[in-house]
């Protein structure tokens, strides 16, 4: 679809039943200081049956389009948006990520910057409503995954869930793989190509947005799992050892794996989470190491 006369910017945020969470998202996306006639919010929905149409109605935003996306996974998704996207620079964003008063604006002005680069923003993880105003109020307290003074990433952290990147690049490097259907690494195996590609992947940490997604340890294990599948997913694509060693796989991990993995110390190690950051990030990086194992045992070989 050739860019709309005075349209710069497409929003791709891809949903399935997040009407709890798009009912604050949303007015965050509609209330930029950035021109309204400037750009479009495309609302992906793969089938929501939550109320997400009628919340979508009450709403009533102006620059809001949906576009249908029956059954598909998040990567197909936003290929819907990107095709059908009307502005020639694609930000994404997620449906459970509030946004910035200024976060396009701030998009704009780094594409602006650097021509021809990726950009990833600031995305800051909040547990609550309370916990983002707090976050929004005061920027010292916000957990953020880059020091500010950083401005070029690798690969493994191109994110979508507050990037941007001109659609023209997106086409040129065939978009979101559709194959990655399950859980996980869609974006990163994007992120590989485009810098395959050459394309630079800049940090913009004034291009902030907010995370919203409270989890319980069982809901993040099984991401976790899911993420060491699809990190395999993704070398069996390409094939390329340097995808494994930048992903944590390796025959130290594989060995540490080895002695965390038995039931009777992953039980100690969990007792000990809700207490112990680094007892959290042990089981965790053991269900990750878990996935990728069963993965790799069914990879075939070369």
């Amino acid at each position: 679809m050739t860019p709309a006369s005075g349209l710069r910017v497409s929003i791709v945020v891809p949903t399935l039943n997040r009407c709890d969470t798009l009912a604050h998202v949303l007015p965050t996306l509609a209330a930029q200081t950035f021109p309204a006639g400037g750009y479009e919010i495309l609302l992906c929905d793969a089938g929501s049956t939550d109320g997400t149409f009628d919340l979508i109605e009450w709403l009533a935003v102006r620059n809001l389009r949906v576009l249908p996306c029956p059954g598909l996974a998040r990567g197909p998704s936003r290929n819907v948006g990107i095709r059908c996207a009307r502005g020639d620079l694609i930000l994404f964003n997620d449906a459970d990520i509030l946004a910035d008063a200024d976060l396009v604006a701030r998009h704009v002005r780094a594409q602006g910057d650097h021509p021809g680069s990726a950009v990833v923003g600031c995305e800051v993880r909040v547990g609550s409503l309370d916990e983002y105003e707090a976050a929004r109020a005061d920027p010292r307290g916000r957990r953020t995954l880059h020091p500010a003074w950083r401005r070029r990433l690798s690969w493994p952290f191109f994110v979508t869930g507050n990037a941007s990147v001109s659609r023209e690049t997106l086409v040129r490097v065939g978009m979101f793989d559709e194959r990655l259907t399950a859980y996980g690494h869609e974006d990163l195996e994007l992120g590989y190509r485009l810098q395959r590609h050459g394309v630079r992947i800049r940090y913009e940490p004034s291009a902030v947005n907010y995370h919203w997604h409270p989890e319980s340890l069982d809901a993040r294990l099984a991401k976790m799992e899911a993420s060491g599948r699809a990190t395999i997913a993704v070398y069996r694509m390409h094939r390329d050892p340097r995808i494994l060693l930048r992903m944590g796989i390796n025959p130290v991990t594989w060995g540490i794996h080895a002695l965390l993995r038995g039931d009777e110390a992953q039980s100690a190690w969990r007792r000990r989470a809700n207490s112990s950051g680094f007892a959290r990030r042990v089981i965790l990086e053991t269900a990750y190491l878990s996935g990728a194992k069963a993965a790799w045992r069914d990879l075939p070989k070369q």
